[in-house]
């Protein structure tokens, strides 16, 4: 990767989810949920910019009482991949990094090792899972990598079934990728697969299509807020660390 390459973060906030509406703006210790976000990740150094992109004036209104530039896109869009498109089309990089609005615990070192060092397509990071509960839970998208390091496939369905041998260790992946411009585009263009309808994976359009989606495993325990029994136990880590000292406001 070239010293002069443009590496921007995008984190798509869409107001509307089905699941949990108004989650960007959820309460953790007196901040909404995107500003923990945003501080996670403008730790990394080699970003350019960090913007989120939202679709709602109550988002962009948080954003700017607290000072994190954002981008309005279409409320109409219907995935995070599309919406980090359209952030693309309003701040022109080399490289977008997308983080997801519902990773307040994300580690700016496991950010940083999505940032590609070559040529690349797409990018997605992946870490172990240690529990059970885990493995079966569909909020958690398991995944399965050929000997390359790329997706075969995706599911909320533990995969692989373990019928010969129990002697393996499940993967899910990690709300943090890396697209290049021409991925966004061809992500864009591409209407979704009969897979990617069922699972309803974003990544699922790479792989339909033959697109090289390259797996990172990392060491990761991020917790994405889905529900709001994850919002909860978030709270009470962060609640935690600004005890400790170890967070501050």
């Amino acid at each position: 990767m070239k010293k002069t390459t443009k590496i921007v973060c995008i984190i798509p906030a869409r107001y509307g989810s089905s699941r949990f509406k108004g989650k960007p703006l959820s309460d953790l210790c007196g901040r909404p949920m995107l500003w923990w976000v945003h501080r996670q990740v403008s730790r990394c150094p080699q970003f350019a910019g960090v913007y989120i992109a939202t679709d709602h004036p109550s988002i962009a209104a948080a954003c700017e009482r607290y000072g994190l530039p954002y981008l309005m896109t279409s409320p109409d869009i219907p995935t995070s991949t599309q919406r980090v498109y359209a952030a693309s089309r309003l701040v022109p990089a080399d490289v977008y990094v997308c983080v997801n609005g519902d990773e307040p615990l994300i580690d700016p070192a496991v950010v940083e090792q999505v940032i590609p060092t070559g040529d690349f397509f797409a990018i997605n990071l992946m870490t172990p899972i240690h529990s059970p509960a885990q493995v079966v839970d569909e909020t958690n998208i398991k995944v399965v990598v050929n000997a390359l390091g790329y997706a075969q496939y995706m599911s909320r369905s533990p995969i692989p079934h373990p019928k010969a041998s129990l002697s393996y260790e499940f993967y899910k992946h990690v709300g943090v990728l890396a697209y290049s411009p021409e991925a966004l585009r061809f992500f864009n263009e591409t209407p979704k697969g009969p897979l990617e309808q069922i699972e309803d994976i974003n990544e699922l359009r790479f792989i339909e299509h033959g697109k090289p989606l390259r797996m990172k495993a990392v060491a990761s325990d991020s917790l994405s807020v889905d529900t709001p029994k994850d919002l909860e136990h978030v709270r009470r880590i962060l609640e935690g660390r600004l005890e400790k000292g170890e967070a501050t406001l």
